[in-house]
């Protein structure tokens, strides 16, 4: 496993910059997730720690050696992409032990290394199959035990569950804990625009923004204690509920953020805010309630259970103690109440 730190790392494709003054320090063994919206930057900054883009400025150190001008090869990494990437004409096996073999590993290491990681990753029946007679999910087993055999030192993963349908996503999410779980001397740094992907796997977040980094820390740090109006509105779904103006004015804030179970119903003229339930979700376990209360946009409120006929009702609301995230006019938080 490997220690990598990021120190002022910059890149730019002529004028315009892409990542700016990144500081971050990935720990050994550590599972990092880069999260954020489309062109922020987290593709970018995984492609730079791979060695597959130039950095501009800044210094890229495994174990405490520069590694800037290394070249990929020679990182102790291994990648896996969202488009599988296997070789159509080749068994899973001869996929999987392709990077061995122009390595020139004894064929007896190969069968080894190769047969392990299937058992680890529930392919060791699908071994003689082409990647044609398999499913989404199991290309991405696959594409995954072609990194694992290779023994890195760290695991770089780009988006690879994007290709996926929503179970499918689920079971692998899955697959990927458990190899972390199983594989605790790799580093793994994981890209993702999917938030939730990211609180389900992260040993820690890095949200990225336009370039920069937003803020690094676990996924209930990054829930319960965001750093900004944009970390309070990416973590967590639904989004947090803002509200601004004179709903704001009454806490001492330029925006007022409450997540939806952290508004409870309480007796008529009794909450903090009233009004008309506009549109209902139901999910089974839960029901989400959109309660018209004359803000720019309704409140979301989360109940348990069955919530049958809430449409058209008035209610009374109020956040609950020690859930109200107040921040400034720079966005930036003042101090929850």
């Amino acid at each position: 496993m490997a220690k990598i730190e990021l120190r002022g790392i910059n890149k730019a494709y002529g004028a315009a910059r892409v990542i700016r003054d990144v500081e971050l320090e990935i720990r050994k063994g550590e599972f990092m997730v880069f999260v954020g919206p489309s062109g922020c930057g987290k593709s970018t900054l995984l492609r730079l720690i791979a060695g597959l883009e130039e950095i501009t400025s800044g210094d890229l150190l495994f174990d405490g050696a520069r590694v800037n001008d290394l070249v990929p090869t020679k990182r102790g990494i291994a990648m896996v992409f969202q488009s599988y990437a296997l070789y159509p004409h080749m068994s899973v096996f001869d996929n999987m032990a392709f990077g061995m073999k122009i390595a020139q590993a004894t064929k007896a290491e190969m069968d080894k290394r190769v047969r392990e990681a299937a058992a680890l990753l529930q392919i060791d029946h699908l071994l003689e199959r082409l990647p044609k007679q398999l499913s989404g999910g199991q290309r991405q087993r696959v594409a995954i035990g072609r990194a694992i055999v290779r023994d890195p030192r760290v695991f770089l993963f780009d988006e690879p569950l994007s290709n996926l349908d929503a179970a499918l996503r689920v079971a692998t999410r899955l697959e990927i804990a458990k190899l972390h779980q199983s594989m605790r001397d790799v580093t793994m740094i994981y890209v993702t625009h999917d938030q939730v992907e990211a609180m389900t796997l992260a040993d820690r977040i890095c949200v990225l923004r336009d370039g920069v980094v937003e803020q690094v820390g676990t996924p209930s740090e990054l829930y319960d204690r965001p750093n900004s109006v944009f970390v309070a509105g990416f973590i967590g779904s639904p989004k947090m509920n803002f509200l601004t103006g004179s709903f704001a004015d009454a806490f001492d804030c330029a925006t007022l953020g409450v997540r939806s179970e952290h508004l409870e119903v309480v007796d008529s003229g009794q909450g903090v805010w009233e009004g008309e339930v506009v549109h209902t979700e139901d999910l089974g376990s839960d029901h989400f309630l959109f309660l018209e209360i004359g803000a720019a946009e309704p409140v979301i409120l989360r109940q348990p259970g069955k919530m049958r006929g809430a449409l058209g009702k008035r209610l009374s609301i109020r956040p609950m103690t020690g859930h109200v995230h107040r921040f400034g006019a720079d966005d930036m938080p003042l101090g929850d109440l």
